[in-house]
């Protein structure tokens, strides 16, 4: 992503992170970037154009953090346990992500609207981010895909593969609901854990 562009992200979210979405203005995160508010509508088009960017680049942040914690040496529990654990951690820290794996939208975030904007934008990343985000339930299912991917990876494990498919959803959705209602024993790797060790054992 250009330096530019990812630096007006980074203002619009310093922006956002004082005040609701309603009351950012565009001139207030062109002066905390120390760019033009030419550039950003350059880059943005529109304040709708830059909430859906910053929603975008959340949602492709996740995904890269499911890939590194894969990236983790282990055996498949372990390397699901830190997926979990970085989605729980990761939506701890950002409203905009919690509520994408959620699907519950305050009042304070940019709110995407469903479907893809008619975007005429001649910036391929905006192109992109005015393309239709995912629903709560195609984003579990990308990184549950993702994690599938990297466990099926040659030499990755001995697992069968459909062993391996139904831990990956498991190991995803009691990540999602340790988002929804936080595990009070120990957080969320340690009920994945408990729960792929005995799946993981199984022969198929």
């Amino acid at each position: 992503m250009p330096a530019a562009r990812e630096a007006l992200l980074d203002a619009a979210s310093a922006v956002l992170a004082r005040r609701p979405w309603p009351r950012v203005r565009m001139v207030d995160v062109a002066a905390m970037s120390g760019l033009s508010r030419q550039t950003l509508y350059n880059e943005f088009g529109t304040k709708e154009g830059l909430g859906r960017a910053l929603v975008r680049r959340e949602a492709d942040a996740y995904l890269a953090g499911i890939d590194r914690a894969l990236a983790a040496e282990g055996d498949p529990a372990e390397r699901l346990t830190a997926a979990a654990e970085w989605t729980v951690a990761a939506a701890r820290r950002s409203a905009l992500l919690r509520a994408l794996l959620t699907g519950c939208w305050s009042e304070r975030l940019p709110r995407p609207v469903p479907g893809a904007a008619d975007s005429g934008s001649p910036v391929p990343a905006q192109r992109r981010a005015d393309a239709p985000l995912p629903a709560p339930a195609d984003l579990l299912a990308l990184a549950r895909d993702r994690c599938l991917a990297a466990l099926c990876a040659p030499g990755a494990s001995g697992v069968h593969p459909e062993l391996l498919l139904l831990a990956c959803e498991v190991g995803m959705r009691l990540a999602l609901s340790c988002v929804q209602a936080p595990s009070a024993r120990d957080g969320a790797g340690r009920l994945v854990r408990e729960a792929l060790d005995p799946l993981l054992a199984r022969t198929v």
